[in-house]
């Protein structure tokens, strides 16, 4: 049987105001087949109305396909040698604006904002945290996280961090009020500009590498010179100075 991907595409973009163009087509109906199938419909235009009528249908799409996965000090090796480069980052500006793009659970976010603290960094403004899914950003706000999605996360920054209650950790407003969450599309929205730093990890994979290029120039262009561009660790950006970048270590790259 043959789906009819092109409505529901349309569909997506017009009543999710989610754009599924810019995303790797095979691996992405894939998983609309897969999720489709899951909620016990057999055609995309049944799909389309479940999605509508049912919030649980239209949540478990939205987690199944914009990948909600992220976890606070990310690949841990690979964030302490981030934790490094802020460092020296530090050095040539002594305030920095921050953006944490595709943020998920705001875990990613918060982990950059405790380390500001730790070091006792100045930031120019809040980081700015943003994500395609309203839902997952209403979570992010929360800042209440599981002991499982703990697992990263220093016993010291955890006591100093958090609150622990009833099986849960809940984020202390000294870490919470420093990351603004915001819904954005990267493949459609606009970019902001002069960032010191941008994170965007495990994301630019399931894109088109046409979207994928755009999508780094982009986030050069949003950079200032000197600024850091730190990716995830399945992406390494090759000829990244076509972008205006340069590598300087595991998988962060420089402005130039």
């Amino acid at each position: 049987m043959s789906l009819n991907y092109d409505f529901f595409y349309e569909w997506t973009n017009k009543h999710l105001n989610l754009n599924l163009a810019g995303y790797k087509e095979k691996q992405l109906q894939r998983r609309i087949a897969s999720v489709m199938k899951n909620a016990g419909s057999l055609t995309l235009e049944d799909y389309s109305k479940k999605i509508a009528k049912d919030e649980t249908v239209k949540q478990q799409f939205l987690d199944y396909i914009t990948i909600n996965v992220t976890d606070f000090f990310r690949n841990q090796d690979i964030f302490e040698e981030f934790e490094s480069q802020l460092n020296v980052l530090s050095q040539t500006f002594p305030s920095m604006k921050v953006w944490s793009a595709a943020c998920s659970t705001g875990a990613e976010a918060y982990s950059m904002a405790m380390i500001f603290d730790k070091h006792k960094l100045r930031m120019a403004e809040k980081i700015l945290a943003t994500d395609i899914d309203e839902t997952i950003l209403k979570r992010a706000r929360a800042g209440i996280y599981k002991n499982h999605e703990m697992k990263n996360v220093p016993i010291k920054e955890q006591t100093t961090y958090f609150d622990e209650k009833d099986g849960s950790f809940y984020l202390k407003p000294v870490i919470k009020n420093q990351v603004q969450f915001k819904r954005q599309d990267l493949i459609a929205d606009t970019f902001g500009k002069n960032f010191h730093i941008i994170v965007c990890r495990n994301v630019t994979i399931y894109f088109k590498t046409e979207v994928k290029e755009d999508l780094y120039q982009r986030f050069s262009d949003s950079l200032v010179k000197g600024g850091i561009f730190f990716t995830g660790a399945t992406e390494a950006i090759y000829n990244p100075e076509i972008y205006g970048l340069k590598k300087i270590s595991a998988f962060m790259y420089e402005k130039l």
